[in-house]
């Protein structure tokens, strides 16, 4: 028998990855370009990066719950008893009583009724988004919402309008223009913008909101476990924990774990059940992490010295900047410190120089935030220790003054 294809002449070598390898010399002139770097040990702060042990000012760890061994213990415990992975979507043979558990703790915690599970933040987003909006409807969009957002109005079929940051006048303005022209009005926004670190004002939108009979979501990801007086989230801290339509987190922020949930009505849970298609066409999320969420929730409930102490280092770190000069932004113990540069060559070189000195901080660049605005962004953590805090204060004041 002939080989496959022996009667056609030879056909010339592909051109993909000429052009590929084009594209990221173009993005790596431009300081865009990305890579992959090993990060081990995490402990109290600090991690294992390329054999050095180095400060950690680049995760979401907030409360420092990712390396807690009563966290690790649950887990353990649950992979021992009912293995690695739920082994189906949950909506044919994965859904585990533990799932249903850490929803109803999460709806204790969030102020709603129901929650839902989902294996990541993002989807979430692309999920929940284009369930509750399609065509003949709208979408009010943040201009800095987070790309998961961004993508799930893309993918909702929606009309898309994009309001200026947390500018809730213009929002007003667009919503009584044209909400009679659209079935259903959904308002977008972060709880706490996760590049920025500055809140949107919840108390201000749900008003607006219900004056023009919008409904609203806010994905609380980096609010969650850090703000209100028990870490329930921005909503909490705005005392509209009730009056938020769709509210979604993450579990891999502050809670140190994985997965993420959406909450809200017996209705709204129950119709993303039927509607949304990353959770419909998805496996369920390992019982073993659940698990762990679970003990993670607990510890961020009785200890709460932890949400005290991330936002007392950030309000160290961000007073020493200040003092000196340097153009921070966002609240005085916001526990996400955006150091601006512009440049986004300046601002990886930067980053580069503050890890030789022992310090690993995020360096933030286009498409991830507007061209001409690349940042550092400093992460605190509850668990870093102050004389490291005023370390990364001093460090950063010296390299920012050189460059």
């Amino acid at each position: 028998m002939s080989p496959p294809f022996s009667d056609h002449p030879l056909l010339p070598p592909s051109t993909m990855n000429a052009a590929l390898d084009d594209a990221l010399r173009a993005l790596e002139a431009q300081g865009l370009k990305r890579a992959l770097r090993q990060v081990q040990q995490r402990r109290a702060g600090t991690v294992l990066l390329g054999g050095d042990r180095v400060a950690d000012f680049a995760s979401n760890d907030y409360l420092g719950l990712a390396s807690d061994a009563r966290v690790a213990r649950a887990a353990h415990a649950v992979l021992q008893a009912e293995g690695t992975g739920a082994a189906a979507a949950r909506l044919i043979s994965g859904n585990h009583p533990i799932h249903e558990a850490l929803e109803h703790t999460l709806a204790r915690l969030k102020g709603c009724d129901y929650t839902l599970l989902f294996p990541s933040g993002y989807m979430v987003n692309v999920g929940a988004i284009p369930a509750l909006a399609d065509r003949g409807d709208v979408i009010y969009s943040d201009a800095l919402n987070h790309a998961s957002l961004i993508d799930g109005c893309r993918l909702s079929r929606a009309t898309v309008r994009v309001f200026p940051h947390n500018d809730l006048e213009a929002l007003e303005r667009m919503l009584a223009a044209e909400r009679t022209q659209f079935r259903r009005a959904l308002i977008v926004v972060e709880g706490v913008f996760s590049m920025d670190g500055d809140y949107c004002p919840l108390d201000r939108l749900v008003p607006i909101a219900r004056h023009h009979e919008a409904w609203t979501y806010v994905d609380d990801a980096h609010g969650t476990g850090v703000l209100g007086a028990t870490g329930a989230g921005s909503l909490e801290h705005f005392g509209v924990s009730r009056d938020v339509d769709v509210v979604v987190g993450t579990l891999g922020k502050a809670l140190g774990t994985a997965g993420a949930y959406v909450g809200g009505s017996q209705e709204l849970v129950e119709f993303l059940v039927s509607r949304a298609r990353s959770f419909i066409f998805t496996t369920g999320s390992p019982p073993a992490m659940a698990a762990a969420t679970l003990e993670a929730l607990r510890i961020a409930e009785v200890e709460g010295w932890r949400r005290d102490a991330v936002r007392d280092r950030a309000r160290r770190l961000r007073r020493r900047l200040l003092a000196a000069g340097l153009p921070v932004t966002g609240p005085e113990d916001g526990h996400i410190i955006p150091l601006q540069i512009g440049d986004p060559v300046r601002t990886m070189a930067t980053v580069a120089d503050l890890r030789r000195r022992g310090f690993l901080v995020g360096g933030v660049r286009p498409p991830t935030v507007p061209a001409g605005t690349s940042r550092l962004r400093i992460s605190m953590s509850a668990v870093h220790p102050v004389e490291l805090v005023d370390a990364l204060g001093a460090t950063l004041i010296d390299v920012l003054r050189r460059v």
